[in-house]
């Protein structure tokens, strides 16, 4: 790489160039060479350790793909069906009328709810005992939606999954792969750990920044994290693997890479961007092969464009950087001659004022926000406050935004000509959510006929709501820990929860339903991974 292009590289990583701060590690090849490996910050602020290009961090996400090629390794000795429904492996969860297949679990169609969404909802970042997962995704008794219909993300499937590996294999996850990826690889500075508990030469510790400015610890909250993110890695293991990924195959036949990287086809017809634990994007008119991933206090993004030889690997300790946009700016820079304008513009709230507001549909639990974030309109999902989405023009369709794709694809919004409903269209599904009127009801009148205890079966938890002065508020008591929540009142039927301290992890919104009296006998909560998750009223004569 010559010293113009490593100068742009160090000006667009120097922000991180801190001692007082954690930060990230960078590794970039290019032509079969590697150019550009280089650690930035801190990798301990307690011990004033610095990250170096040898420093060892999580990967989170980037491990599902890890998973998949280790299913498909038994399916290629004849040991594993993943077309088979996953009841066939694991008779412990709950039969549907269309039961999701291992497959589905890899490429998130499956539709099951998410055990670690529905713990961080009722019990937050408390840590919860190896085996909770498996008792969670079996006692649910309803689904997100049937199974091959969409795609939502869930780490649900892959802890599944995993499940499903160590029992056929008869090993554990973390021993299969060892033994069949990480050694034949090569990958001497990778494993699979299971939790943050353990003391790992050479790790980064997890940050994450707390309320006053300053930081606290990164902790997994569970003690058997598997196939969903517990892979441990290094640069140089990690550029090892993507030559891999890319190139000439020493792991795997062909037929199994032909199946790692085909996309997912829905009941519709329609396909989407994620295949078995990898996506695949273009970006200003190149193809990208990729997966991110995060954990608390951390992130990682795993990237390669294979036309130009272009590998990515950006991790960091800190939940305060994001390696996703740094992998596009990296692209920006590296492969400048190759690449065509930016193919459409941000949505501006000067020229699409109208957009801004409020949206629900009663019928499927939707909610979102339009906002105005700097100039340019966001979307805030189901009550994401901290993570708000910036939506852009898209050419040729008029009145129609939309989002970059994600692993569920590219979502679509148009409002129609009266402003008063928008169409969300994602996975060649669509559905319609109703604006909702600027002046919300107050937080007094939306406690009547609402205040007491509830109880889900699915979530093994108890939800008391009380009013506390102006204000509502939800405690959850789950299993393992309890969370809490603000509730805010956005109509006379819905009501949106945020954290209300900061062990309690999870946003959405509730749906009421009320009695021929107006009292609430039970409400349903939705998330971004979680939907029309059922509590119903207790009437034990216990004043909340």
């Amino acid at each position: 790489m010559d010293s113009s292009l490593a100068a742009r590289l160090d000006a667009l990583f120097a922000p991180y160039q801190r001692s007082d701060t954690p930060g990230l590690v960078v590794g970039i090849a290019h032509g079969d060479a590697l150019r550009y490996r280089r650690g930035f910050g801190m990798a301990s602020l307690e011990h004033s350790v610095a990250n170096t290009p040898y420093t060892r961090m999580r990967i989170g996400s980037v491990t599902k793909h890890f998973a998949c090629l280790a299913a498909m390794l038994l399916a290629e000795a004849g040991k594993l069906d993943i077309d088979a429904p996953a009841r066939s492996y694991l008779p412990e969860l709950p039969a549907r009328d269309s039961d999701p297949t291992l497959r589905q679990f890899m490429n998130h169609s499956g539709g099951e709810r998410c055990f670690l969404d529905l713990f961080m909802l009722t019990q937050g970042l408390s840590m919860v005992p190896a085996g909770a997962a498996l008792a969670m995704q079996a006692r649910q008794s309803e689904h997100n939606f049937p199974a091959g219909e969409r795609a939502m993300y869930t780490n649900g499937g892959y802890q599944m999954l995993s499940i499903v590996i160590e029992r056929i294999s008869g090993m554990s996850f973390e021993a299969f792969l060892a033994e069949h990826l990480f050694g034949p690889m090569g990958m001497i500075d990778t494993i699979a750990a299971p939790h943050d508990m353990q003391i790992l030469p050479g790790m980064a510790t997890l940050h994450v920044r707390d309320a006053t400015g300053g930081w606290e610890r990164g902790l997994l909250p569970g003690w058997r994290c598997l196939g969903e993110g517990a892979i441990v890695s290094t640069l140089d293991d990690m550029l090892r693997w993507i030559a891999h990924l890319r190139g000439e195959k020493r792991i795997g036949s062909a037929a199994t890479w032909r199946e790692m990287l085909t996309p997912v086809r829905f009941n519709n017809g329609e396909v989407g961007t994620y295949s078995l634990g990898l996506m695949q994007t273009r970006y200003r008119s190149v193809s990208m092969l990729h997966h991110s991933g995060g954990s608390i206090g951390g992130a990682c993004q795993m990237l390669t464009v294979p036309e130009h030889g272009l590998d990515i690997v950006i991790m960091t300790n800190a939940d305060t950087i994001n390696p996703i946009a740094l992998s596009k700016r990296v692209i920006d820079i590296v492969l400048e001659a190759h690449l065509s304008p930016v193919e459409s513009r941000p949505a501006t709230s000067v020229e699409y004022p109208a957009w801004l507001g409020t949206y629900h549909s009663r019928e499927t639990g939707a909610y979102c926000e339009i906002v105005d974030r700097d100039g340019t309109l966001h979307l805030i999902h189901h009550n994401l406050v901290i993570h708000p989405l910036p939506l852009k023009l898209v050419p040729n369709r008029p009145r129609t935004l939309a989002l970059d794709d994600g692993p569920e694809g590219a979502l679509y919004l148009k409002l129609h000509s009266d402003g008063t409903r928008l169409d969300m269209t994602q996975c060649g599904q669509s559905q319609t959510l109703d604006r909702l009127a600027n002046a919300a009801p107050h937080a007094a009148d939306a406690a009547n006929g609402l205040v007491g205890r509830y109880v889900s079966l699915d979530a093994d938890a108890l939800a008391i709501i009380k009013q506390e002065s102006n204000a509502l508020a939800m405690s959850v008591q789950g299993r393992h820990g309890a969370a809490h929540y603000r509730l805010d009142p956005k109509s006379n039927d819905m009501l949106a929860f945020t954290p209300h301290d900061p062990s309690s992890m999870a946003y959405g919104a509730m749906r009421l339903s009320r009695d021929g009296s107006g009292n609430t006998s039970c409400f349903r909560l939705d998330t971004w991974r979680t939907r029309n998750l059922l509590f119903t009223r207790i009437d034990d004569g216990t004043t909340p």
